[in-house]
């Protein structure tokens, strides 16, 4: 099969289109040979013919769709223009892919837009990966050249280059940010920050705007960044080219100058500045020319302040820069210089005696001269500064500390240029770009080859596009280049004669091919470049060439007295200067050397370092002219591809082989092609005997080594056969299972239709049946029906008689009840009416007493208020209060016992009158008992009742009898007004319940997002500390190695033998850390603060230490007086007693009113108590109010009790401050370890530092420190407080030691980190600033508070170090295990394998495996390394809380480091993969819960990740889909689905890859959901974890109980 027979009916076509430059089309009928016609319809349904003449000129084919959006251009079947100019289209406006690999070069188009694709979490991800395996990114190719220099020890360089406002200088600027973070981050040099920092500065001073860019550099650059042996980044170095100096003494229409200028005059109002007299730019000559002098969205002097900023990092002092200033600010007033002619002919000028910008006389010249002058000496000067700051900047990135092994070098330089007017410096440009492209077409052609001869190809030499000619027309001998030269030298040359000379040499009798000339100008040429044809003019040619200006303008400046304007053109002397200036006695003399020359010669040094370096490209590309983000112009990118070379590349690739394959991924893919029973293993013998008889001819592909290399077209030939294949096997697949189907259907049916007759016949005999049963039934509900009938009516007529009867006898009832309810109103309502007049003038007359009680009152107590706020402004009262406090503190004390007495006098009257009570009311209760018992047995006999009594007491009879009932029948309305009160009482109570519930949810919920945002101020305050203390570990480390490296310095020139003994020194106190400053002990550290507020909350954060801290404590009064009093002052001391004198006598004068009151008051009901005391009711009130009097009693003394500790803590300060201070004696502790001074440097050798890993696990948890804290316990208390500090630091110096020492081994540090716990608990736990221990514990007597946050700080280095030695050694099995591992045998090796997704890039090399020969990494690598951090955790007996925090943080480094470089891969989002990674997770979280560390957030930390696999495995089609992944996908952020969506890429052809359509409609539905995650696409891998130690008292050690080993040779311990 050729390619012509591709051409069939629904084949994509693509044709030419003056609007979109390529169109899609459809054949919609077969080609065949000879055919003159194709017909096509085009996409927006139109039908053309396209005419034929031969076969060449049929249209180029459309790719496959499963090609569509490749990352690489040159994976592409069919290598065309159009083809290009479509995926990168797709690429840019659908998946908004800004980068595209074309073979070895990365094509960047500008978006116009920030993206957030260049965080450090994006270069995390792609360190340390292939290129061929990631999304195409910048840093990409940086992370090739970084691996490539540290591999083969070989200088690299990456060449950027584009047209103005392409986003080239954007992309050296992330480059060097890569190599900045990889290559110095972790060390923190300084040269990453002064290379950004040169950035502005280079901007000001070298961009400026032109029509095409705001931002336009006018200079190109070449940064060499110097690497050591380590890689690390240890210089710069900065090289300059061709800087566009015309531009400061003239600009086009519609542009700018150098920004500086602009800056300055936006400038001109701060006050530093005034003394410059700048004006507005619209005022300078200088400035105004292009009629533009503001750019939209820019600000000027925010611009000038980061310029200033990066000058100070740069190193050059204020006062510099304001002379560099005021040198700028010079070159506008030049400008401004008004020349005048003079003279009959002009031949000479003047400037004005009032001119502002210059008045002085000049040199008499004519006036053209004169300007020429001072526009060649504006130039100079810039030109000079230009230098002066690239020398300072190199000064500032010069390599410190030896020369660099190696170096990366970034090109930003200026792209191909072409105007409406060209000139100097666009031929020059022009001419850079020749070179370069000469340099890349070389270097693709031999990247090329080298492919073909590494894998053993025969192959023919591919001719490419070579602008040899272009260049040496230009450059070779007799070019345009000497003959401009010559011309300079000539005393009368001219641009014309120059312009002459040049035709007659290149266009004589020989044209040269590369240069004609214009038809309607003989002072212009044009010379066809590799990229367009280009128009120069010829005029300012030669003027520029030379740059020549005046020596004695220069000598002015050098005698000039700024040292700055010196220093500048000082150097001259030294080097080639940037003006044609030397010494002689002719005053307008030109340098020998012009500067075509040395553009020449610097230009040839650069091809001369590229030469000799490994380059990258990256390609940036202008989509469109209006800078508008995501808008692609198909003209202006194609013209750009042309030039940029592009298109050359495509086509030398499309010259070769471009597809290539692997034997087993064209087996994998093309096996339904290879019939035979040997199909199904995958040989190298197998795919050589198949291949010639799937494609005839042998030419069309190449048996490599190691791959099958295809030419353009050949693998879409090769898939239509696997599509023909794979549509018979369809059919025939079909057709069987068609016929299954129809013959299952057919026994169906009949099985059916027999089913269907028998219900239907059993359906009517049972309906028959039922007939009969029914008229049955009616016959006899028809009699029960008409007997019901006239039985209802009789029942209803008796009812009816009975409800007459009893409504008429109701009636008469209750009219006579109403007359008598009307009765007792009556009488009731006189009653109440009466009653309400009394009670009313009873409180009005009780109103008037009160309120006249109180303005009295209230008189009495303005006049008191008044006389004391008169005696509180009085200095003499409160001088004669202050007066013989001590006195009075005895007289109160003495006050006070008295009043005690007193109280136990009244207690004992108390209980003596409760005494005299009781007997008295036994008494009482005798006397009644006598009296009831002489009581008469018999009442006496009642007169005789009449008649008429009788009948009296009848009627009364009848008559309460009638008043009970009305009571009763109101006590009824009562109940039921009751009732609707209860209900009603109950409806509140429901109410006020459901709000009392509403507000305390609202002030739960209050409280809880309270307490979350101190939780997270507090994990944010402990992050910040936390980071500020590995940065201080970083730098000590630093220190550590400089003072090792300058000890081997010293040993180097002459080695001192030392005494063998000073090993057994014991260790100095560790550097003075951040916390362990002089200052530290008043402020407690991060941890304690956390430990209390967090842990227990209801433990004071310090106990006071004397009584007179308590004393001041508890009086709310400031602790620093009561310190300095010991010391220092006694008038401190006075002060604090004064304030407790006036607190105890106001307390105590207050309880002794309240005392008298409530005497007197017991004191009269004792009196009325036993004056009436006859009745036992009134004797059991008086009893119990006494109770109740007791018990009140009772509190009170309670309340006091806080006043008497009070005056004991007092006097007990008072007397411990007048007595000398004493040590305290601590007391006597058993179970401690006595070691002796000398042995202390033994114990922590043995111990602690030179403990063996062999032996240090089989040792108890925590031995190490509880030896040390038994030691330094039996120190403290014999007394020796200097020796257990000593010993206590000299053990936390060597702990640290010894986590430094095992940096890499995960148990060490585990057991280092709980004896580092343990000894920080212990001494915590007996400080003396500890509130006392209900257990008993005796605290310390000496202080070691520094060495206890010297500990905390040493526990959180050792956690961090332990998990940084895990995460380290996760970092490169992570993304092998969790995404590329084949866990499930055969799952993804089924589908096949995309087109060109395993491509290889010429020139980039694969990574090597990890252990050289070595399996892969897979999920159980992943979980040794989970299982040795638990081990050891677990081996020390750590606490679980610990354990969870951390493998919460390792959760989330596996979670980020797969999710983010599956986010840039294309290769692992498809179906099959999904199913591979979701199964490894599942390993991951099956492991968390077997060990039970799941439950600290380990397995929530997984959810990102597991819901990117659900993502790739759920449908993908419907708006239901789109719906469900929105709300399923919680953890991801917007960016994310989307991604994962867009580089969804099916392995097979059962699937499909995302529409567009479906992607926008994801995009619609999470606009609408709030998005809680950060805005950028990667997760954070350095994302900060602040540990939290749970606060568990550890039990105290004793030396009976510690088990030591022998190997330790600790026995000259003793136990004490």
């Amino acid at each position: 099969m050729t390619t012509l027979e591709l051409y069939t009916k629904g084949a994509s076509v693509w044709v030419p289109d003056p609007d979109a430059v390529w169109a899609s089309a459809q054949l919609l009928q077969d080609y065949r040979p000879g055919d003159r016609q194709l017909l096509l319809q085009l996409a927006d349904g139109d039908e053309v013919h396209y005419s034929v003449e031969s076969p060449s000129d049929l249209p180029p084919l459309g790719n496959p769709d499963i090609l569509e959006g490749e990352n690489d251009l040159t994976a592409l079947s069919f290598l065309h223009e159009p083809a290009v100019l479509h995926n990168l289209r797709v690429r840019f406006l659908d998946y908004s892919s800004i980068y595209t690999y074309c073979g070895i070069v990365l094509v960047a188009i500008n978006p116009y837009e920030q993206l957030p694709i260049y965080g450090e979490e994006v270069i995390d991800a792609y360190s340390g990966q292939d290129m061929a395996d990631m999304e195409p990114h910048v840093f990409s190719v940086a992370e090739e050249a970084y691996r490539t220099m540290t591999r083969e020890e070989k200088n690299q360089s990456i060449i950027i280059s584009g047209e103005s406002g392409s986003g080239k200088t954007v992309s050296a600027k992330f480059t060097m940010r890569y190599f900045a973070v990889v290559g110095g981050a972790a060390r923190q040099t300084s040269v990453e920050e002064k290379v950004l920092a040169s950035n502005p500065i280079m901007e000001s001073i070298g961009n400026a705007k032109t029509t095409r860019n705001d931002n336009s550099s006018r200079f190109g650059k070449y940064i060499e960044i110097g690497f050591g042996r380590k890689g690390d980044i240890i210089g710069a170095h900065m090289r300059t080219y061709l800087l566009e100096k015309s531009r400061v003494v003239f600009q086009a229409s519609a542009e700018r100058n150098y920004h500086i200028f602009y800056q300055l005059c936006a400038s001109r109002q701060l006050p530093e500045m005034k003394p410059l007299h700048l004006d507005a730019p619209e005022r300078f000559r200088y400035t105004n020319q292009g009629g533009e002098t503001r750019i939209p969205g820019a600000d000027d002097q925010a611009d000038l302040e980061r310029t200033r900023s990066a000058l100070t990092v740069l190193g050059v002092p204020p006062d510099q820069q304001m002379e560099l200033f005021r040198i700028l600010s010079a070159v506008l007033h030049l400008g401004n210089v008004n020349i005048r002619a003079s003279g009959r002919s002009s031949e000479r000028s003047y400037i004005d005696a009032d001119d502002p910008s210059l008045a002085m006389l000049v040199k008499p010249t004519t006036g053209q001269q004169a300007l020429e002058a001072r526009d060649a000496l504006a130039k100079h000067i810039y030109g000079q500064l230009f230098t002066w700051t690239v020398q300072r900047l190199n000064s500032a990135l010069r390599t410190q500390g030896g020369k660099a092994k190696s170096f990366i070098g970034v090109l930003d330089i200026y792209g191909f240029e072409t105007f409406e007017r060209n000139s100097f410096e666009q031929f020059c440009i022009n001419y850079a770009n020749e070179k370069l492209q000469q340099q890349f077409n070389r270097h693709v052609f031999q990247l090329e080859q080298e492919e073909y001869v590494r894998e053993e190809l025969a192959w023919n030499r591919i001719e490419f596009s070579d602008n040899q000619l272009c260049i040496s027309l230009i450059e070779g001998q007799l070019g345009m280049f000497d003959l401009l030269d010559e011309e300079c030298r000539m005393p009368k040359g001219s641009d014309d004669s120059w312009v002459r000379k040049l035709y007659a040499q290149h266009l004589g009798s020989s044209p040269h091919p590369h240069l004609r000339k214009p038809r309607m100008s003989n002072s212009a040429f044009i010379v066809l470049h590799f990229a367009d044809t280009v128009q120069y003019e010829c005029g300012g040619f030669l003027d520029k060439n030379r740059d020549t200006v005046f020596e004695e303008l220069i000598n002015i400046l050098r005698a000039s007295q700024s040292e700055l304007v010196a220093e500048l053109f000082q150097q001259q002397g030294n080097g080639p200067a940037n003006g044609s200036v030397r010494s002689g006695r002719r005053a307008p003399r030109e340098h020998r050397l012009t500067v075509g020359f040395q553009f020449r010669q610097s230009l040839q040094m650069l091809m001369d370092t590229l030469n000799s370096t490994t380059p990258h490209y990256v390609r940036c590309i202008k989509p469109n002219d209006l800078k508008e983000p995501f808008m692609f112009d198909p003209k202006r990118t194609v013209q750009q591809l042309r030039a940029c070379g592009v298109l050359e590349t495509i086509r030398i690739s499309a010259a070769g082989y471009p597809s290539r394959w692997t034997y087993e991924e064209f087996f994998s893919r093309y096996r339904v092609l290879v019939g035979g029973p040997g199909a199904q293993r995958p040989d190298q013998a197998l795919c050589r005997q198949a291949l010639p008889l799937l494609i005839p001819d042998q030419d069309q592909y190449c048996f490599g080594k190691t791959k099958v290399f295809f030419r353009a077209g050949q693998v879409a030939l090769l898939e239509r056969l696997r599509a023909d294949r794979l549509r018979g096997a369809a059919a025939l697949i079909q057709s069987r299972v068609r016929g299954w189907l129809a013959r299952i259907r057919y026994a169906r049916i009949l099985w059916a239709a027999a089913t269907i007759q028998r219900y239907s016949r059993g359906t009517l005999a049972r309906r028959l049946a039922l007939t009969l049963r029914h008229t049955k039934a009616a016959l006899v509900i028809q009699k029960s029906y008409r007997m019901a009938v006239v039985r209802q009516l009789f029942l209803t007529i008796r009812q009816a008689t009975l409800t007459i009867q009893a409504f008429s006898r109701g009636a008469l009832a209750r009219r006579r009840h109403r007359q008598l309810v009307a009765q007792r109103a009556a009488v009731r309502l006189q009653a109440g009416a009466r009653g309400w007049l009394a009670r009313r003038g009873y409180r009005r007359l009780r109103a008037a007493v009160v309120f006249l009680q109180c303005c009295v009152r209230r008189r009495a107590a303005r006049r008191q208020l008044l006389r004391l706020k008169s005696e509180a402004r009085s200095v003499e009262k409160y001088r004669q209060l202050n007066r013989g406090m001590e006195v009075k503190l005895m007289q109160l004390q003495m006050r006070a016992d008295q009043e005690a007495r007193e109280g136990s006098a009244l207690r004992e009257t108390l209980n003596a009158e409760r005494e005299a009570a009781a007997a008295e009311r036994e008494a009482l209760r005798a006397i009644i008992l006598k009296l009831e018992s002489q009581r008469p047995e018999k009442p006496p006999a009642g007169p005789v009742i009449s008649e008429k009594e009788v009948e009296e007491r009848r009627r009364a009879e009848e008559k309460a009898a009638q008043e009970v009932l009305r009571l009763k029948q109101e006590l009824e309305i009562l109940k039921k007004e009751k009732d609707d009160v209860c209900k009603e009482k109950e409806d509140l109570t429901a109410r006020l319940c459901e709000q009392e519930r509403t507000q305390e949810e609202s002030v739960h919920q209050a409280v809880s997002q309270a307490n979350a945002a101190l939780q997270a101020q507090l994990d944010e305050e402990k992050t910040k500390y936390q980071g500020l203390l590995r940065e201080f570990s970083r730098l000590e480390q630093r220190y550590d190695n400089l003072r090792e490296m300058s000890l081997l310095t010293e040993s180097a020139r002459g080695h001192r033998r030392s005494d063998s003994a000073q090993s057994l020194e014991p260790l100095p106190p560790p550097p003075l850390s951040p916390v362990s400053s002089p200052f530290a002990s008043a402020f407690p550290s991060p941890e304690e603060q956390r430990r209390v507020s967090v842990t227990s909350p209801c433990v004071e954060r310090r106990a006071p230490e004397t009584p007179m801290e308590q004393l001041m404590e508890r009086l709310d009064v400031a602790k620093e007086p009561a310190v300095k009093m010991r010391g220092e002052d006694l008038a401190f001391a006075y002060d604090a007693v004064r304030v407790a004198n006036r607190f105890l006598e106001n307390q105590l004068r207050t309880q002794q009113v309240q005392w008298e009151e409530e005497l007197e008051a017991l004191r009269g009901q004792l009196g009325r108590a036993v004056a009436a005391s006859s009745p036992d009711a009134q004797t059991q009130e008086l009893l119990e109010a006494r109770e109740k009097e007791c018990e009140r009693l009772r509190r009170e003394l309670t309340e006091l009790r806080p006043a008497a500790s009070l005056r004991r803590l007092l006097s007990r300060a008072l007397s411990s401050e007048a007595s000398c201070p004493h040590q305290p004696k601590a007391a006597a502790v058993p179970g401690l370890l006595e070691c002796r001074k000398k042995d202390e440097s033994k114990l922590l050798k043995n111990l602690i530092t030179d403990l063996r890993v062999d032996g240090s696990l089989s040792l108890p948890p925590g031995l190490a420190a509880s030896v040390v804290f038994l030691c330094v316990r039996q120190a403290d208390c014999s007394g020796e407080q200097t020796r257990a500090r000593s010993l206590c630091s000299a053990a936390v110096a060597a702990m640290k030691a010894a986590l430094k020492k095992h940096a890499g081994d995960v148990d060490m540090t585990a057991l280092w980190l709980k004896n580092v716990w343990l000894l920080h608990d212990l001494l915590a736990q007996h400080s003396p600033k500890r509130t006392p221990d209900p257990d008993g514990r005796v605290p310390l007597t000496v202080d070691l508070s520094d060495c206890i946050r010297s500990l905390s700080d040493l526990c959180i280095q050792a956690y961090q170090q332990l998990l940084s030695i895990t995460e380290t050694r996760l970092q490169n099995i992570i993304v092998p295990a969790l995404l590329e591992s084949e866990t499930i045998a055969g799952l993804s090796g089924s589908g096949g394998v995309k087109l060109g997704a395993s491509r290889k890039r010429a020139g980039s090399e694969p990574r090597p495996p990890a252990g050289g020969g070595e399996a892969p990494p897979t999920m159980a690598a992943v979980l040794r390394e989970l299982g040795a951090l638990h081990a050891a955790l677990s081996r020390q007996l750590l606490p679980p809380g610990l354990q969870e925090q951390a493998f919460r943080r390792t959760s989330h480094l596996i979670c980020a480091g797969a999710l983010n470089n599956l986010l840039l891969r294309k290769d692992v989002c498809s179906w099959s993969r999904g199913m591979q990674i979701r199964y490894n997770v599942s390993l991951l979280e099956e492991w968390l819960r077997s060990r039970g560390v799941q439950a600290g957030g380990a397995a929530a930390a997984l959810e990102p990740l597991i819901q990117a696999v659900q993502l790739l495995q759920v449908g993908k089609k419907t708006e239901a889909d789109a719906e469900a992944i929105v709300q399923t996908c919680t953890a991801l952020s917007s960016q994310q689905i989307v991604k994962i969506l867009t580089l969804y890429t099916p392995h097979s052809d059962l699937d499909e890859r995302v529409t567009l359509n479906f992607i926008r409609s994801v995009q619609g539905l999470l606009r609408g959901r709030p998005d809680k995650h950060p805005p950028q696409l990667l997760m954070d891998l350095r994302r900060p974890f602040p540990v939290t130690f749970p606060d568990l008292p550890a039990p105290v050690p004793r030396a009976e109980e510690l088990l030591i080993p022998d190997s330790l040779k600790l026995s000259f311990l003793r136990k004490a």
